[in-house]
């Protein structure tokens, strides 16, 4: 497709680090909000859930990468490392308000993800997320092997479906946008897992 070598050979002068700075400076734009009153009422309640549901969807904006490279040739590869970084970033500003100014009392958080079993899966999900924050350097690559490091990434699979699941169970009653959030990761996790189950069937054929 001449359009996508166009659009590829474009995208190869476009650097991945802006993704960083938008994502700080959404944070941190997000917290003085918080701080000056913009965000309402329960402003800790409100920042909570923008940064988680930020969060989801930049993880749920990874997950689309491979399939729109499949589809249109176009390849964002580049960019897949910054998403899931700044997006482990906002999970963890997520975490941080529950925590510290929600909560404010670090030994209720044992508690709490005992006694909720929503607050479980999602704790669970930011869990699985750590070792492929903390691998998403080349270094890492190099160290652990391109096949090991492939596998260990394959974790972004369930903690981008507990972190659906989560938000869907949080909010109270039946409405609609969570749901639009699990059935689309639920569809890209479907996509991707053919993408790569046909890609194995290809190579074995090769």
């Amino acid at each position: 497709m001449p359009m996508a070598r166009s659009i590829n050979t474009a995208l190869r002068t476009v650097p991945a680090w802006p993704i960083y700075l938008i994502g700080a400076g959404w944070a941190g734009w997000l917290f003085w909000q918080g701080l000056t009153g913009a965000l309402g009422p329960e402003p800790i309640n409100v920042l909570e859930r923008r940064y988680g549901k930020l969060a989801l969807q930049l993880l749920a904006a990874g997950l689309i990468i491979t399939p729109l490279r499949s589809w249109t040739n176009v390849s964002l590869l580049k960019f897949r490392r910054a998403l899931g970084l700044t997006a482990f970033f906002f999970l963890l500003a997520h975490f941080l308000v529950w925590a510290l100014l929600d909560l404010r009392n670090l030994s209720r958080v044992g508690e709490e993800l005992v006694k909720r079993p929503y607050i479980t899966l999602g704790f669970i999900s930011f869990v699985l997320l750590m070792p492929l924050a903390i691998t998403s350097n080349n270094l890492s690559i190099r160290r652990l092997g391109a096949g090991a490091w492939r596998k260990l990434h394959l974790l972004t699979y369930p903690a981008v479906l507990l972190g659906a699941i989560h938000y869907v169970w949080l909010v109270r009653g039946w409405p609609l946008q969570p749901f639009v959030y699990l059935g689309a990761i639920l569809f890209l996790l479907v996509l991707r897992l053919r993408w790569k189950r046909r890609s194995k069937l290809v190579a074995a054929g090769a």
